[in-house]
């Protein structure tokens, strides 16, 4: 089963038997066999006829339509998908599955962080990239061991304050200077790359979250409340360096995204204008579709690692003995 993902703008998706045509300017730029289909996603502006949407309604697949930037407007799915099966088992999660799963997310974060300055290394030698590696091994060896949430979390936080410290020597590009990180308001050009990037993510896997039957509110890692979807937080801190933060240096060190003409400084922080969004989006959309080879040792789409992490959170709070592995970069 696959998931179709829609990301090229004015597509028109129609069915022909089994088959879902994926027309541009009447030209047909894809086919899929429907029986095939998990969920359709669609992104931005592309349209499906009455008659394909009924066929899906049928077939129990549900479709997502999102914004560019992943927020998700709404779903169609069949009334018997409507229901919330999962939740009471995220719910009933004993305090030590849910710490194991917390300190997997916590120590595969920081990996993650490690391996984008280990390439970096391996480019060109750095003492501080290196010291900073030797801090990041040290902080995910005490995270593998933390009993509580709270020292996970005094762990993710260092360990974030040091590679954040060392992500600025990545950069060769010197109209671009990085040496925190900061938020609200981002302070600089990268940190408003970094915030605009990881929101971008984080509204991509909360669609997915959703897509799946999950409660998005109900996590391992944060705390879980009525405004805060801590499971969306979870999953994304194994993306951010691997997705984000690697986009971020592609798009800085080769000139794409311009310091000046790209950004626009209002209340004290730095924000990306229009242009510098548009740039960004695409290079995202254009990275998220690129081939690569699964665990099972087929090609997909980049889009498929976040929605078989989703799977694979899922299979835990169904069988919580099978605990969950988070994505890591090779």
């Amino acid at each position: 089963m696959k998931t179709v993902y829609i990301s090229q703008q004015g597509c028109y998706l129609c069915l022909e038997k089994e088959l879902i045509l994926v027309k541009k300017n009447k030209d047909i730029i894809n086919q899929i066999q429907l029986p095939l289909v998990e969920q359709i996603l669609i992104f931005g502006k592309s349209q499906l006829t009455t008659q394909l949407i009924r066929s899906c309604l049928w077939r129990d697949i549900p479709i997502l339509y999102l914004s560019r930037m992943g927020y998700c407007y709404g779903r169609i799915i069949a009334i018997e998908r409507g229901y919330r099966q999962l939740s009471r088992y995220q719910q009933q999660l004993e305090f030590y599955d849910q710490l194991i799963v917390a300190r997997n997310i916590v120590s595969a974060k920081i990996k993650n962080s490690k391996t984008i300055l280990q390439r970096q290394q391996r480019r060109k030698e750095n003492l501080e990239l290196q010291q900073t590696i030797d801090s990041l091994n040290y902080l995910c060896q005490q995270a593998e061991k933390a009993d509580s949430i709270e020292k996970l979390f005094g762990y993710e936080g260092a360990s974030a304050a040091s590679y954040f410290s060392a992500f600025g020597q990545c950069f060769n590009n010197p109209s671009f200077i990085f040496y925190s990180r900061s938020r609200r308001p981002p302070g600089n050009q990268v940190n408003a790359l970094l915030s605009f990037g990881y929101q971008v993510l984080w509204n991509h896997l909360f669609a997915l979250i959703e897509l799946q039957g999950l409660d998005p509110y109900y996590g391992c890692l944060h705390q879980s409340s009525d405004r805060h979807a801590a499971l969306t937080s979870d999953l994304i801190e194994e993306f951010r360096a691997g997705i984000v933060d690697s986009l971020i240096l592609y798009l800085v060190n080769k000139n794409i995204i311009n310091a000046e003409e790209d950004f626009v400084f209002r209340n004290g922080g730095c924000y990306l204008n229009d242009n510098g969004r548009r740039k960004y989006l695409q290079a995202f959309v254009t990275r998220m579709e690129e081939m690569i080879t699964n665990e099972q040792g087929y090609k997909e789409p980049r889009w498929d690692l976040l929605m078989q992490q989703v799977k694979k959170i899922k299979q835990f709070f169904y069988s919580p003995a099978n605990t969950y592995e988070p994505y890591l970069l090779r």
